[in-house]
């Protein structure tokens, strides 16, 4: 590679040809493929909302069983060693 400035022109043809190669596994399976993303519709939102607020809440009444069962915090304590 030339330093500094120069009137002739330099030639890099070797390392765009490198930078060309075949791509391997999953990059060349996915290499012809076109992905469109679609909003998801009404159901799909309320389906995915409950999911959510069932396991919080189930989460919630799990740390409220932990802070005020012995027997359940004692269970707790013990699977988790």
């Amino acid at each position: 590679m030339v330093k500094g400035f120069s009137n002739n022109e330099v030639k890099n043809d070797a390392e765009i040809k490198e930078s060309e190669k075949e791509k391997k596994g999953l990059a060349a399976f996915l290499k012809g493929k076109k992905f469109t993303y679609t909003l998801p519709g009404k159901k799909q939102i309320n389906i995915f909302g409950y999911i959510v607020l069932g396991l919080n809440m189930i989460l919630i009444l799990l740390v409220i069983l932990y802070l005020k069962n012995q027997e359940f915090h004692d269970f707790v304590f013990n699977v988790g060693r």
